[in-house]
């Protein structure tokens, strides 16, 4: 068996990086129209059959530049999770979805999402998404609630928190309000955790309110108790 020498493997590691490299600002430039193959080995100097001989088509190698852009996401949101390990759960769940949402915005995964009418790309884009951020949301809610900083089940926070990351980096209003996509999911989620209307007193409307709400189903048992106890004779 043929023994490949270290320096050619290098070599050959540094060439498939720079093609990579070189692919995704091409692919991912902001407002890029349709990138061919031709573009590419022009800009890398470097004939299309030299590309193939490191990505076999268009579709390994544009797989390769997206786990490269959800490589660095995932290193940034693991750095924002162990700087603030011993910050307040609400300090947590803030600079995990700002760093969330500034890395999706930087890759621009609106667009990466769309898949640029890609179907298969698509899939990709989301799955990463999912593996990522927001398995990784996931377990902080369920951390928050396992800690009792959180009376809402985890799941429902989960699921508003993503439509809303979705819908945010779509949507126009982030230009509207010359706030980032990443300004308006903290403030989404803050009214979330925090509720957006402060109660002028408390009282008689916090009572309301608790009627309004269902209750869990622990809570439904621990006022039937309650209420059998209160009705029965002393």
């Amino acid at each position: 068996m043929e023994t490949i020498p270290v320096s050619q493997v290098s070599h050959g590691r540094r060439r498939a990086d720079a093609i990579v490299e070189v692919a995704g600002q091409l692919f991912l430039a902001p407002g890029s129209g349709r990138v061919s193959m031709d573009d590419l080995a022009r800009e890398l100097g470097m004939s299309k059959k030299t590309i193939y001989r490191y990505f076999p088509d268009k579709h390994s190698l544009l797989a390769a530049v997206l786990d490269r852009q959800f490589a660095a996401v995932e290193r940034t949101l693991e750095a924002a999770a162990e700087t603030t390990e011993a910050q307040p759960f609400h300090v947590r769940v803030q600079r995990f979805l700002i760093a969330a949402g500034t890395e999706l915005g930087r890759i621009g995964a609106a667009q990466l999402a769309t898949g640029r009418g890609d179907a298969t790309l698509r899939r990709h884009v989301e799955q990463r998404v999912d593996t990522v951020i927001y398995q990784r949301l996931d377990e902080l809610f369920r951390d928050g609630h396992r800690q009792g900083a959180l009376s809402a089940p985890p799941e429902l926070l989960s699921e508003i928190t993503r439509g809303a990351l979705e819908r945010l980096l779509t949507s126009r209003l982030p230009g509207e309000l010359d706030w980032t996509a990443a300004d308006l999911l903290r403030a989404t989620v803050d009214t979330i955790l925090y509720g957006a209307i402060h109660a002028a007193r408390r009282g008689a409307d916090d009572e309301q309110l608790r009627v309004a709400m269902p209750a869990a189903p622990d809570e439904e048992e621990a006022v039937t108790a309650c209420t059998r106890e209160e009705s029965s004779p002393t």
